[in-house]
Order: C-alpha cells, then structure tokens, then sequence
C-alpha cells in the first residue's frame, strides 16, 4: 500500500490552536481509500490518534446516510484543541473511498484491521510523532485490537463503546427479543456460521441479515472473541462505556476490563453510542436526540479521560 499526502493548506481555528488539516490516500490493490489528517502546531513530542470507525456505511466523520452526529470529526477537534494530532478515514467502501470497497462476497473483517496497519505505518514515517494510538469505536475497538497485537508500532490502544462478545451472541441477544418464528430460523443459521459454514438458502425473511454474499465476513467476525483479544495485548489500554448506550453496554465494558485487568476503565454516566449525552434509553427517542444530532457535543468527560491517558 501506498500513502500520497496532499496538503490543502487549511488552517483551523480551534480555540487559539492552529490545526492544519491535509487530505490522505491510502492507495491499495482494490482502490483508494481516502482520510484527514488533523495537526496542531507542531512540537517535539506530539502524538496522534488513528481514529477507526464502527460497522456499517459508518464515514471518518461518524456519520451514515441517513444519519449525521459528527462525532469522530468532533473528536479530532477536541484533539487538536489538546496538541494532539489524528488521522480518520473512509473505511473502503464507503463515502470517498467506495471505490476501494471489494465484492461483498470476499470482503473479511482481516481486510479492515489490514488497512489500519498500513495507516499506522505511515503515520509513523512521520518524525513529528513520538507515539500512534489506535482508538476504536464500536467494531472498531475489535480491529484496532487486532491491529494491534504484537504491533511494535501501537503505543496505545483506546476502546469506545467496543463490544466484550462475540458478534455471534451478539446478534444471538439482540434477536432474543424477536417473535419465536424468527428466533428459530435464526439461531441454527448462527450455529452454522459460527463452525465456518455457509447457509445456501436462508429465508427470504432473513434475507438482508443472512444473504449468501454476506455470510463470509460474517463468518470472518465470528471467530473473534474480543476478550480474549485484548488479553494479547501488552500495551496501555483505556476502556469507555457510557451507561446510555442502546448498543453496546456496561457489561461489555466490564468483560474487556476483565479480561485485561491493566487497563483504565471508565464508565460514563449519560453517554450514549455516540459519544454524546443523552436522557433516555428508548431507541427512536435516541435517534432524534444524538444520533441525528451534529449539533450537540461530545461528553465532555469522554474528552478529559482521552487527553489525559494519552498524555501521561
């Protein structure tokens, strides 16, 4: 893989702090995949945070088509405004770097966590970096575990909202609360994928959860226990849970820290999915309230223990 670096010269004001902003392509065999590379003034010991987005047509700014928080992008700037850099990206696939995106069919979760080492290699080619943190929000946490596993490259390793179980009993919980019909035509599907076999004909009725192109990344994801990954880990790691989140929870937050006893866990009183306060647990409430929300900031204790882990 390749990086070409194009500075757009674009000086941001954040709180007195000029952050110059440089557009990145990470070139690869599929096509490009494109990300910003946010910098504060530069100074001798200045680190910088890959940001690694959640699943889904999720953008580097946190966002979906049909959705708009702005949390990553917010992040970055909270970063800046601290003296600490940070790259995001389109994963491959998706907004900018959809030409990147492989056939479903041979797309695994190992060619996500690929492109974040390569990211990581590039952004140590740059003397101005004393130390590259990967911060992984939702499936992000579970490919910046992996990216950085044996990784002499990784510093630090930050998990948001990440998942402590399998993508299997996850989806196994989440579709507990589905009629038995469904339940029942669900279930043995998981079973199957998770031994890594393929289901030729699943139920139109679980079409767009199980469709044949789709099965092998799935397949591909099963197989990762995200505590037993962050066992192998030898770096300081930060986990952080907000209580309001509809997606992952507490509980997952507890089973990683578990797992990795040196990491700094915190549990963040309001925090939803998104990084950002919330005052309910209802679904739709939430998707008007934060989801879909660009305007309302970040939890400001999400910042403060970012900033001072990365900095001690």
């Amino acid at each position: 893989m390749k990086i070409i670096l194009f500075s757009l010269l674009l000086y941001l004001g954040l709180s007195n702090l000029m952050a110059q902003e440089e557009a990145v392509v990470l070139q690869t065999p599929t096509g490009d995949i494109y990300g910003t590379l946010l910098t504060p003034e530069r100074n001798n010991n200045l680190p910088v945070v890959l940001l690694i987005a959640g699943s889904g047509p999720t953008d580097r700014n946190g966002n979906n088509p049909l959705m708009t928080n702005n949390s990553l992008k917010m992040l970055a700037e909270l970063l800046a405004k601290n003296g600490i850099a940070s790259l995001r990206y389109d994963k491959r696939g998706i907004s900018a770097s959809a030409a990147a995106g492989k056939e479903e069919s041979v797309l695994r979760l190992e060619d996500y966590v690929k492109d974040v080492k390569a990211w990581s290699d590039f952004l140590k080619k740059d003397k101005g970096f004393t130390k590259i943190i990967l911060a992984g929000h939702s499936e992000g946490s579970l490919i910046g575990m992996l990216a950085a596993i044996d990784n002499p490259t990784i510093s630090q390793f930050i998990s948001i909202a990440g998942s402590g179980e399998r993508m299997s009993d996850l989806l196994r919980r989440q579709l507990a609360s589905q009629p038995q019909p469904v339940i029942d035509l669900c279930m043995p599907i998981i079973d199957k994928l998770e031994k890594g076999d393929t289901v030729a004909n699943p139920s139109p009725l679980l079409y767009s959860l199980f469709r044949p192109s789709v099965q092998p990344y799935l397949i591909s994801c099963f197989k990762y226990n995200p505590c037993e990954e962050i066992s192998r880990l030898h770096i300081p790691v930060l986990i952080l849970q907000g209580d309001h989140d509809i997606q992952c929870s507490v509980e997952d937050a507890e089973a990683l820290a578990k797992a990795y006893p040196r990491a700094e866990k915190h549990i963040i009183q309001g925090m939803s999915h998104v990084m950002k306060d919330c005052n309910t647990l209802d679904k739709f409430a939430q998707i008007d309230q934060v989801y879909n929300n660009p305007a309302l900031p970040l939890n400001t204790q999400l910042g403060e223990m970012i900033i001072r882990f990365i900095k001690k």
